[in-house]
């Protein structure tokens, strides 16, 4: 697939998944892995049980939602939850009430300072209802008895998720988290997704090094049930993850470490952002706020760092109406599939090499080196080939190399990988 039609795929993937109203279970998140699946036939949707204990949580009640609106005592609504799903607050309890003006004001949320945004907020937790509307809607509203409905059931039910697993030559395993628990938000919700399973797609075309575990899950509590049922065996076969938000914008990349930023991952995303997108920003795990808190938490342990375009929390359209889709792009999520399929290339071609001879290969009659030896004749190429036999000693692996030839590791892997054929270096 060419670079365009990746870009309008997701794109077009997007523009299906936007007008769900999702939340961390319910309806909502099982149309959005149905819609999926229609993408990657091999997904397992898995369901688990309101009530299941996961470490030191409990799998919450499902919640799903049909309606909910305001209106005046003329029959105007004022707001309406068809019209834009932030106007709930997430997991509100159902309610049926005339209430005035006072009363009313004591249950919406605004964003004061977007006063035309509507913001995203939740209350999973805590029993309560409640509306989002804008600041500016909020200052309109007039002094009057206002009807207030929200057509909704928590109940006994279940959470999904999404897994899928692409076997590799190796048990060792690369991980890509994703989340599917907002509504309809542009960069910070579906835009993951999106990315995600075009990654999916590209990585079942062919067979790889790594086995490749991919996760759709409802944020926070997924990635903690998903780890209750599996983490044995992910601590065991784990190399290198990442967790995928916020992808779809065109502003810089970012990059939040693991907690102590010296995995794999951590080293993998450095060296190619770093030669290929410099004014990328990195955060610490200081300023964590995705399922890498979990993956990295005490116990678990897990290389895993965060990768996303606008980091959440940062960028000003974040958890409001105005993180739409005139947000995101095809240039904006293809933009992140290319910088996500560079680290995996890194990471298939990152072993330990060492060159097959002592001293200096003779690098002319393989076709490497000029016939005449006049000023000028040593391209880039060639001097970049040399410095990796040079530190091809079998103590570094091909970050290394990078890293001391000053050569990104992504432009390196067709070099290392003619000379593994000309039998110059030798894969440890």
């Amino acid at each position: 697939m060419k670079k365009a039609e990746e870009g309008k795929a997701m794109y077009k993937l997007a523009e299906k998944l936007f007008p769900i109203c999702r939340s961390i279970t319910g309806n909502g998140v099982r149309k959005t892995l149905k819609l999926i699946k229609d993408e990657v036939k091999e997904l397992n949707i898995v369901e688990v049980h309101s009530g299941t204990k996961v470490f030191d949580w409990t799998v919450p009640k499902e919640w799903n939602i049909s309606d909910a609106y305001i209106e005046n005592s003329s029959g105007e609504k004022i707001i309406d939850f068809k019209n834009n799903n932030l106007h709930v607050v997430g997991y509100s309890l159902p309610i049926d009430k005339y209430m005035s003006l006072e009363e009313l004001k004591d249950i919406i949320y605004t964003q004061p300072g977007q006063p035309d945004a509507v913001p995203y907020i939740t209350s999973y937790y805590k029993d309560y209802s409640g509306f989002c509307m804008s600041e500016n809607k909020k200052n309109s509203l007039k002094d009057d008895v206002y009807h207030c409905v929200i057509d909704s059931e928590l109940k006994n039910g279940s959470m999904t998720y999404g897994e899928l697993v692409i076997k590799g030559q190796t048990e060792k395993e690369i991980l890509l988290s994703t989340y599917i628990c907002h509504p309809s938000m542009a960069n910070n919700e579906i835009s993951g997704p999106c990315v995600t399973v075009q990654l999916a797609k590209w990585l079942s075309s062919e067979k790889r090094h790594y086995t490749y575990r991919i996760l759709f899950l409802p944020e926070t509590i997924g990635a903690i049930t998903y780890l209750s049922f599996h983490l044995d065996s992910m601590k065991k076969n784990t190399v290198a993850g990442f967790v995928l938000s916020c992808l779809g914008d065109t502003r810089t990349y970012s990059y939040i470490e693991s907690r102590y930023r010296n995995t794999l991952a951590d080293r993998v995303v450095k060296n190619v952002l770093g030669y290929h997108f410099p004014k990328y920003k990195r955060y610490t795990f200081l300023k964590r706020g995705s399922d890498e808190r979990q993956y990295c938490a005490p116990g678990i342990d897990l290389p895993v760092c965060g990768i996303c375009r606008s980091k959440y929390e940062e960028y000003p359209e974040y958890h409001t109406s105005d993180d739409n889709m005139a947000l995101i792009s095809d240039e904006g999520l293809y933009g992140s599939f290319e910088l996500i399929k560079k680290c995996i290339i890194v990471l298939e071609n990152n072993f330990y090499y060492k060159v097959s001879c002592l001293c200096e290969p003779q690098l002319g009659r393989r076709g490497l080196y000029p016939n005449t030896k006049l000023k000028g004749t040593h391209s880039e190429e060639l001097v970049t080939i040399k410095n990796v036999i040079a530190y091809a000693d079998g103590t570094n692996d091909l970050i290394d190399i990078s890293d001391l030839i000053g050569v990104s590791a992504y432009d390196l892997t067709d070099i290392i990988e003619n000379l593994l054929d000309m039998e110059l270096l030798v894969k440890l």
